[in-house]
């Protein structure tokens, strides 16, 4: 069984389709990356697996849970599902550790310091250790994306999703986030991942999803994607020209 499986998903703004008839399967492992023009529904997609958007029609199930069943508790299934979002999305009020712990506490029933071992544990593997006791306002973007991607692991999720997770960084903390994420999919972490960086997508994904206009117009492996353009559709062709030409 896929870990996820979707099927037949599609979802509205009023008149206006947002995702139409998506489907897709992703195994326990893969890295896949979702990538297409601004507005073409990646985000929308990877945000109905964890319940953050709703859908009118089709399902997913996430390792056994019907995500759009009204029965399906949300918050336990987020605890098993990670997200990374665009612009970290830390207390800002909590040092970087009290971040670290509070999901593992009100969620997952952890004490405290079952809490703070892990918490720590994740801050050193992303080589934030020595800013434990800092602000996230304290750090820059990059460091604290970092922290966001720790704190998503404390809860030890199931798969990882990430919603272009350095989109909001200055070109040079970029690498520092890529960094995680590379070491993360060496590491068997089944990973969802929305961006714009192709040569994370050539290094590290095991598959490409293209979309446009809220359909799924390419569902392949990077080989196929990158270097079987024959094979891939016009609208597919003509954003690689795009990204190849920056």
């Amino acid at each position: 069984m896929p870990l996820i499986q979707m099927q037949h998903v599609s979802k509205w703004y009023g008149s206006f389709a947002v995702l139409t008839d998506c489907s897709t399967n992703i195994e326990q492992g893969e890295v896949v990356v979702v990538c297409g023009p601004s507005g073409s529904g990646k985000s929308t997609l990877i945000k109905t697996i964890n319940g953050l958007e709703p859908f009118q029609t089709g399902s997913i199930v996430v390792d056994g849970i019907s995500v759009g069943d009204p029965k399906t508790s949300l918050t336990t299934l987020r605890s098993q599902v990670g997200m990374v979002f665009q612009n970290f999305e830390l207390f800002p009020h909590l040092s970087v550790t009290e971040n670290l712990i509070l999901a593992q506490v009100k969620v997952l029933k952890k004490d405290q310091s079952t809490a703070l071992e892990q918490g720590l544990k994740y801050l050193n593997r992303v080589g934030l250790i020595e800013h434990k006791d800092k602000f996230p306002g304290q750090l820059s973007g990059g460091q604290q994306q970092r922290v966001a991607i720790a704190r998503a692991l404390c809860m030890q999720p199931k798969v990882m999703l990430f919603d272009e997770p350095t989109s909001a960084l200055d070109p040079e903390m970029v690498g520092e986030v890529l960094d995680v994420m590379v070491q993360l999919a060496h590491d068997g972490m089944t990973m969802i991942c929305v961006t714009h960086e192709m040569g994370f997508a050539k290094k590290v994904s095991d598959r490409v999803i293209f979309m446009d206009q809220g359909r799924i117009v390419e569902d392949c492996t990077k080989v196929e994607f990158f270097n079987d353009s024959e094979n891939r559709s016009l609208r597919a062709k003509e954003f690689l020209s795009k990204i190849i030409q920056q």
